[in-house]
């Protein structure tokens, strides 16, 4: 599975990496994505971030009855981080970044986003395989622009359950949902301007089967551009913590 927000998959070079950083979110449409984007993030993350300050000024028993805070780190997984757009914008809600994709370049370029006090760890994985990590290493996975790439339920499944797998609690996901304005949009596309990227739209109703399945629920799904756009961003809370 190629990145998010890359052109190929894992073998192109930092000169193609630097490249497509610089033209994707050039034009004006994609500049309006991105900006729509980043508002929605910094409010799904806030949430995030009251749920985790909720959580910590609890008490809790520990194995030898003796009380204390809880107090994990608070860890974010971009998988699959692309060329590190969010990297800056996770790093100032208060996470440590790891950062990971199927291609080197990628993460080494989404490593040179972060803040300097939040500078992303790099990890090159392959999603699709399951992710090197233990269960409830991350307060917060983060999965931007990769659920439309998977076109079958199972493996949409799968990589849910995995990153619930990964996650201790929360997770923000976008996929795409059944848009007949924007399907009609990208089959012009792809006829006019020849773009072979086939993506994956599914109902309303499919997504929240698949996260239920996956021991996800729903807090809240945000439309990127109501009736305009397919993209939808999920905030999912695990349904044990």
């Amino acid at each position: 599975m190629s990145s998010s927000d890359s052109p190929r998959s894992a073998g192109f070079q930092a000169r193609e990496v630097a490249d497509y950083e610089r033209k994707r979110y050039r034009g004006l449409d994609q500049r309006l994505v991105n900006a729509r984007e980043n508002r929605i993030l910094r409010r799904l993350l806030s949430i995030c971030a009251e749920g985790e300050s909720a959580d910590l000024s609890e008490t809790v028993v520990t194995g030898r009855g003796t009380e204390g805070s809880r107090s994990e780190p608070s860890r974010a997984l971009d998988a699959p981080c692309g060329y590190g757009r969010f990297a800056w914008l996770l790093g100032e809600s208060g996470y440590t970044v790891f950062a990971a994709d199927l291609s080197v370049a990628m993460v080494k370029r989404a490593r040179a986003h972060g803040a300097a006090s939040t500078y992303p760890i790099g990890i090159v994985a392959n999603l699709t395989l399951g992710l090197p990590f233990q269960p409830g290493a991350f307060s917060l996975v983060f999965s931007m622009r990769f659920f439309h790439h998977l076109h079958e339920s199972p493996a949409r499944r799968a990589a849910l359950a995995e990153f619930a797998r990964a996650s201790r609690e929360w997770l923000i996901v976008s996929y795409y949902q059944s848009n007949p304005l924007h399907l009609l949009q990208r089959a012009l596309r792809r006829k006019i301007l020849r773009k072979k990227t086939r993506i994956k739209m599914i109902s309303g109703r499919e997504f929240r089967e698949e996260t239920a399945l996956s021991g996800l629920e729903i807090v809240r799904v945000v439309p990127l551009f109501r009736g305009l756009h397919a993209q939808h961003i999920a905030l999912l809370r695990k349904t044990e913590v």
